[in-house]
């Protein structure tokens, strides 16, 4: 985005969708918690509009809230055509969300499989 209006809109709504207007988004990060700072992450990628999502352990250091935030922005993400990779200990939150789970055990991949919209899941072939 080279327009600076254009630009400050996105970051404004950006901050607003992470609960960071206001007040907050004039501190420095410094000044912020973990879970704010995380916060402040995931509207960055929200404002620039990146088609790659990198996520390591998103949902550290996060509230129920926060949690719940982020897993509808990865959605509205994965939505709107961005590809979202998430490496996370919390399975059960990231079953949820994915559309593909690879679970790694002892450094090797263990199971690579895609999960339908009711939760289930089907190996590469698509049976369950």
């Amino acid at each position: 985005i080279t327009d600076t209006a254009t630009l400050q809109q996105r970051v404004d709504g950006a901050l607003a969708r992470v609960s960071l207007d206001g007040r907050l988004s004039t501190l420095g990060v410094t000044h912020l918690s973990a879970g704010q700072r995380r916060r402040v992450a995931l509207a960055s990628l929200y404002a620039r509009n990146v088609p790659l999502w990198l996520l390591d352990e998103p949902h550290a250091a996060l509230d129920p809230t926060g949690r719940d935030l982020l897993d509808a922005m990865v959605n509205d993400a994965a939505a709107s055509g961005t590809t979202v990779l998430m490496a996370s200990h919390d399975l059960e939150r990231t079953d949820r969300i994915a559309h593909r789970t690879v679970l790694v055990q002892g450094g090797r991949n263990a199971t690579d499989a895609i999960v339908n919209h009711n939760g289930a899941a089907m190996n590469q072939n698509g049976a369950s």
